[in-house]
């Protein structure tokens, strides 16, 4: 990986208290940041942060991160099939919980997420992820380390 690397998130639906580490991290290791959502997003003032709105739509911030994300960037995002499409790129990807979706694990997270999807609106099963929690963010917080290493 070289320094070009960047960090994209999937910014709708991630926990604030992730977008302060990313932020924190941006700064420190100048690595560029791109939030990109479908409402205005808060960020703070830096030469390395930078919000990327997108019209409202299904799948229009996902798209458009698969669109701009390159070989060797990561994208945080727990949105399987975003993970998905930006796995086959060549980006890597990890959610807000800290667990990294790869080339070996993409296949089954989606399998599962489906038949997930399939069994709440059947009924059959109902409600959601367990609430975010501090492990949650440590886990994050460690493997976005692990990534920010292989960058410098």
């Amino acid at each position: 990986m070289t320094n070009k690397a960047s960090i994209w998130v999937d910014a709708d639906a991630c926990p604030n208290v992730i977008k302060e580490i990313l932020f924190r991290a941006a700064n420190r290791t100048r690595i560029q940041l791109t939030l990109v959502a479908n409402q205005y997003i808060q960020i703070p003032k830096s030469a390395f942060i930078k919000n990327m709105r997108v019209e409202k739509g299904f799948d229009a911030a996902d798209d458009r991160i698969v669109e701009l994300c390159s070989p060797g960037d990561l994208v945080i995002t727990a949105d399987i099939p975003l993970a998905d499409g930006v796995v086959k790129k060549g980006a890597i990807a990890l959610n807000p919980r800290g667990e990294l979706y790869t080339e070996e694990n993409i296949a089954q997270r989606l399998s599962m997420r489906n038949l997930m999807e399939e069994l709440r609106s059947s009924g059959e099963i109902s409600g959601g992820p367990a609430s975010f929690n501090q492990t949650d963010r440590q886990n994050f917080a460690n493997e976005l380390d692990k990534y920010l290493q292989q960058c410098s």
